[in-house]
């Protein structure tokens, strides 16, 4: 994948390069514009995300989608309430970024970002930690725009939750500013590099004993 200062070089190489500057410019303007219409006609009732200019709406979740977030939320939630680290959130979160905004499924924001939050907010920085839950309908974007999105704008951590395969996919950001997949596994521990101390076993995601046992683990400890 070409990076942006690769891109920038081919197009100021272009004798049209300031043509296409104009039309980027003008692009830009008309989206922001619909970005702007999009804050406004925005329900709170739906689930909707601004990716590159339109507008997404989401069908409701299945059985094992909602399974997984329900359980996975509940962990983390119970274990950051715990020890004040921070504020979660589930499926209604606006993650409002330099061009797109996106609902993640759940998403971590570390004391540091959470302490300026207040009663009444509705768009929220970029997380430290964002879980999306694959569907085939999501899928796509999930492991693309989103990918490379969540990458530039510093989501430290990011995990792709396959419902279905029962799997984790855990990545955190390099020494370069690039995802690095550290796990990928449908049992045995994970543990959260931006939470700290938080770490699960990936059964309790999906089963409803394990996450049980882990839920009572994490408040005795």
């Amino acid at each position: 994948m070409r990076t942006d200062q690769e891109l920038l070089t081919q197009i100021l190489a272009l004798p049209s390069a300031p043509a296409i500057v104009e039309q980027a410019r003008h692009a830009l303007e008309v989206e922001r514009q619909r970005r702007t219409v999009f804050y406004n006609e925005i329900s709170e009732y739906e689930k909707a995300e601004f990716i590159n200019g339109e507008v997404v709406i989401h069908s409701p979740v299945k059985k094992e989608h909602n399974d997984a977030t329900g359980k996975l939320f509940r962990l983390i939630d119970v274990y950051v309430d715990k020890h004040s680290l921070g504020y979660v959130g589930v499926e209604k979160i606006m993650v409002t970024l330099s061009r797109n905004d996106y609902e993640p499924d759940i998403c971590f924001f570390g004391r540091e970002k959470a302490r300026h939050f207040a009663e009444g907010q509705s768009l929220f920085p970029a997380p430290d930690l964002v879980v999306e839950i694959l569907s085939p309908k999501t899928m796509a974007n999930d492991r693309g725009v989103k990918f490379d999105d969540y990458c530039a704008h510093g989501v430290q951590e990011y995990w792709i939750v396959d419902p279905l395969a029962r799997s984790v996919e855990q990545y955190r950001l390099d020494a370069e500013g690039q995802y690095e997949l550290i796990l990928k596994a449908g049992s045995g521990p994970i543990r959260c590099q931006v939470i700290p101390g938080f770490e699960i076993r990936i059964e309790a995601v999906f089963d409803s004993s394990a996450n049980l046992e882990e839920l009572a683990r994490l408040l005795a400890g």
